[in-house]
């Protein structure tokens, strides 16, 4: 059994420099719950920088978003997405 506060966070890298939290976040609540969403932006441009971080509470929904969506095509590019390492 998982312990209640357990969370996955997941790496998503290769994304279009357009791509915005609000569409990341789209595609990962197709496969569940999300609790957190960010694109990582330049401090100084604050343009993004092509990759980003989701945070989802439920194990199993979290691996099934990470199959699910490693390397589809988002606006051209085929995005990584997996695990993060702590």
């Amino acid at each position: 059994m998982v312990n209640e506060g357990w969370k996955m966070k997941i790496l998503v890298r290769n994304l279009d420099r357009s791509v915005t939290e609000a569409e990341v976040l789209e595609l990962f609540k197709a496969y569940g719950k999300v609790e957190s969403c960010v694109v990582v932006t330049d401090k100084d441009t604050g343009k993004s920088k092509g990759f980003g971080f989701v945070e989802m509470p439920n194990p199993r929904e979290a691996i099934k978003a990470i199959k699910g969506l490693n390397t589809l095509k988002v606006k051209g590019y085929g995005i990584r997405v997996k695990a993060a390492e702590e």
